[in-house]
């Protein structure tokens, strides 16, 4: 019985089954019957109670999500009649400010392609495409009873300078845009300024409600993000395309519950969830990017989430604040920050607390996340490679395994010098193997190997293995990331598998120097196909994935022929009694 070998099979069928299952998750984009689907939900909880205070505005209060697709409400300005958005360029984004309800309707990365290969054409995060639809609205609502209207994500601003496009001055670390919208009736002011920085994806909107009235203004505010479904992602597509099982849906986070995500079509099955928290976000996930609104750290907040099925199927995230009071007179400002960009971890973290958690390792985040912070990250700012931190991140692994892989190659050498012993032994016992097994594991006892000793370095190894692979594919600071030559994205396949080439040799060798005693022919031949197996496998990983794991074999392959011809030579087969 060789149980090391045996063990090595198992593992490396687990690798493989477990990242053939990953590969494969494409979720398909829900296509809900309008006849059975949840209701359209516009119908958010009221939320919070605030004592002494009244309550904040309940659903029906909130304008219902217009679909864009659907006709015009009574009384609304005519789509040609509606004011052209705004354009407002950064140094990062270019976005599309639309002047009904000061909504966020489109965004452009400047430093993100869709392609490598397409520099021109940029990553969008917020699109009035129907077929991409994503926008970030904003708005007030009056309790009832209180005096004056309010601006929802339905009314009307004009730009208060008259421009219709703003662009970050050379040298200037901000840019404001502010609108602004008035109820002569009430006296009700709104002054809305959305503030961009220099190098940064966080959008500060700061709200500046007015009350030039007789009487107190009472309210509450509101963000939200409303999102179509991606479009159905076919399984074979998604073998090389990891946006089509990266997770995409909604999130949302709170000091008590911590970080919650919903699935697109948890989101449709299970209809609307809400919940009632201080301080907080929410989001909208997806491949390597993602959309959030974050209120006021201490202001309390009503968080729901809703499937939209009128027109086109949509799922909404929203944030109610607790009631807000202006009396005659006065004014009062609320800020609110909206995150439109890639999910950098240090920048998220720096946003709100828990904001870096829309980075999702997987069942692997608890050590995805420190190798990331504490090897990988480190090793990319020393080197300013990351192919290179790749490289040295196994050298380390290597050297801090190094007693453990010496056992492993040291059992391996023995087991090759007795292995002429093995083979008489089967001859000797025939078709009995349950002797045959019996006198080679008292062979293995008198001769003290221990055939399971290469099995710890792979159960360490294999974990490390997949956690990379999350870092590879999440990690958006690895995307489209030069190595060297040949390789200029690792997180795309090695397009002339030369790596994939060069770790089946490498497997094929190590293969060819491990000792298989006792093996039957059949598990012999499973072995002889592996190293093709996962060799082809490979031409489908991210090449930093594929990099990885040929570093790792080169330098065990290196270390096995050393250990192996060092132990060898000083081990004396014993002959077969």
């Amino acid at each position: 019985m060789n149980q090391t070998r045996s063990f090595l099979l198992i593992a490396w069928l687990a690798v493989a089954f477990l990242l053939f299952l990953e590969w494969n998750k494409a979720p398909v984009a829900p296509e809900p019957s309008l006849a059975t689907a949840p209701a359209a939900a516009t119908a958010v909880p009221s939320g919070l109670e605030i004592p002494d205070a009244g309550a904040i505005p309940s659903a029906a209060e909130i304008p219902a999500v217009a679909s864009p697709d659907a006709a015009p409400a009574p009384g609304a300005p005519a789509a040609a009649n509606a004011p052209a958005p705004l354009t407002i360029t950064t140094d990062v984004l270019r976005m599309q400010l639309d002047l009904r309800g000061g909504s966020m309707v489109g965004a452009e990365l400047l430093a993100y392609p869709v392609n490598k290969n397409q520099p021109d054409i940029k990553v969008k995060l917020l699109d009035t495409d129907p077929r991409h639809y994503s926008v970030a609205q904003s708005g007030l609502v009056a309790v009832a009873g209180s005096a004056g209207a309010a601006p929802s994500h339905e009314a009307i601003y004009r730009a208060e300078d008259g421009r219709s496009d703003y662009r970050l001055a050379d040298g200037a670390t901000q840019l404001e845009v502010p609108l602004v919208w008035t109820d002569a009736a009430s006296g009700l002011s709104v002054r809305k300024t959305f503030i961009f920085t220099r190098g940064s994806y966080a959008i500060t909107q700061r709200q500046e409600i007015r009350n030039q009235g007789a009487t107190p203004w009472r309210g509450a505010a509101y963000e939200q993000l409303l999102r179509s479904p991606p479009p159905p992602t076919s399984r074979t597509s998604g073998l090389t395309n990891p946006e089509a099982y990266s997770f995409i849906g909604a999130a949302w986070y709170s000091p008590l519950e911590k970080f919650e995500k919903f699935k697109i079509p948890d989101i449709f099955e299970d209809g609307a969830q809400s919940r009632d928290v201080t301080g907080g976000w929410i989001s909208m996930p997806q491949h390597h990017f993602v959309l959030a609104w974050v209120p006021g750290e201490t202001e309390p907040q009503s968080f729901s989430l809703a499937p939209l099925t009128n027109g086109n199927p949509r799922y909404l995230v929203r944030s109610v604040s607790g009631q807000i009071e202006v009396g005659p007179g006065l004014s009062v400002t609320r800020e609110a920050t909206l995150w439109v960009g890639p999910k950098l971890q240090e920048q998220l973290q720096a946003v709100a607390p828990g904001l870096k958690l829309t980075l999702d390792y997987g069942i692997f985040t608890v050590l995805a996340q420190p190798m990331f912070d504490y090897v990988l990250k480190p090793l990319h700012d020393l080197t300013g490679n990351w192919g290179w931190a790749i490289i040295l991140t196994v050298l380390i692994i290597k050297l801090i395994l190094y007693p453990l892989s010496a056992k492993q190659y040291q059992s391996f050498a023995k087991m090759r010098a007795i292995q002429p012993r093995i083979e008489a032994l089967k001859e000797r016992y025939g078709e009995d193997k349950q002797k045959f097994q019996v006198a080679m594991m008292e062979l293995y006892k008198k001769e003290k190997v221990n055939p399971a000793a290469g099995c710890l370095p792979i159960l360490i190894t294999i974990p490390i293995f997949i956690a990379l692979y999350w870092m590879l594919l999440e990690s958006v600071e690895m995307r489209q990331a030069p190595w060297i030559g040949w390789i200029q994205n690792l997180t795309a396949p090695d397009p002339y598998f030369i790596l994939p080439a060069v770790n089946l040799a490498v497997m094929y060798l190590t293969q060819k120097m491990t000792p298989t005693p006792g093996m039957d022919p059949m598990q012999k031949k499973i072995m002889t196909f592996m190293p093709l197996v996962f060799g082809v496998m490979m031409a489908f990983f991210p090449s930093g994935l594929v990099l990885y794991w040929c570093t790792n074999g080169i330098l065990g392959l290196a270390q096995q022929y050393v250990i192996g011809k060092r132990h060898g030579q000083s081990t004396t087969p014993v002959a077969s009694s």
